[in-house]
C-alpha cells in the first residue's frame, strides 16, 4: 500500500479522485489553467464563478500537493506565483471534456467555442494539442530559457 493511498477512505479509484477533486473549485481551477490560460491568482479570482480567495488559496494548496499543479515565482514580479499543470493535471482533459459534453447535454451549459467538436473529431490529436501547448508554455516558463515571441 502507497503512502498516498493510505491517506484515502478507500481503495476505490472513483473515491481516490474525488478526493483530490471533489469540489467544483478544483476542477475549475484545472479548467483555467488547460483551456483559459490562467496562470496566476489573479487570474483565477476573475472568472466568472467568483471563487473566494481562502478557498482559491486551499484548492490551489491540494492541487499542489496532490501534483496536478505546479507553481514557480513569477520573474517580473517575485510577490506572485505562476501556476501550470503538471503531466498528471493534462492528463484530467478527458474527464473535463466529458463533463462539459454532460453538462451541454443535461444542464443547459455552453461549452468553449469548438472544444468538444475538437475532442469529438480526434480525441487522440486534441490531446497531442494539448500536452503540446502545455509543454510550450512550461518552456516559455522557465528561467534561462529563451521565449519565443
Amino acid at each position: 500500500m502507497t503512502e498516498t493511498h493510505r491517506n484515502h477512505r478507500s481503495s476505490c479509484p472513483i473515491n481516490a479522485a474525488l478526493e483530490v477533486l471533489g469540489d467544483r473549485w478544483s476542477l475549475l481551477i484545472v479548467r483555467d489553467l488547460m483551456f483559459a490560460g490562467a496562470r496566476t491568482y489573479k487570474d483565477f479570482q476573475s472568472s466568472e464563478e467568483g471563487i473566494a480567495t481562502n478557498i482559491l488559496a486551499s484548492r490551489l494548496r491540494t492541487l499542489q500537493a496532490s501534483g496536478i499543479v505546479t507553481s514557480r515565482r513569477d520573474p517580473e514580479d517575485g510577490r506572485s506565483q505562476i501556476y501550470r499543470l503538471t503531466t498528471k493535471g493534462v492528463d484530467l482533459a478527458p474527464v473535463l471534456m466529458e463533463l462539459s459534453r454532460w453538462g451541454s447535454r443535461f444542464e443547459d451549459g455552453e461549452p468553449r467555442h469548438g472544444l468538444l467538436r475538437a475532442w469529438d473529431a480526434d480525441p487522440q490529436a486534441f490531446l497531442t494539442r494539448l500536452r503540446g501547448a502545455m509543454l510550450e508554455t512550461e518552456a516559455s516558463q522557465t528561467p534561462g530559457r529563451p521565449r519565443d515571441n
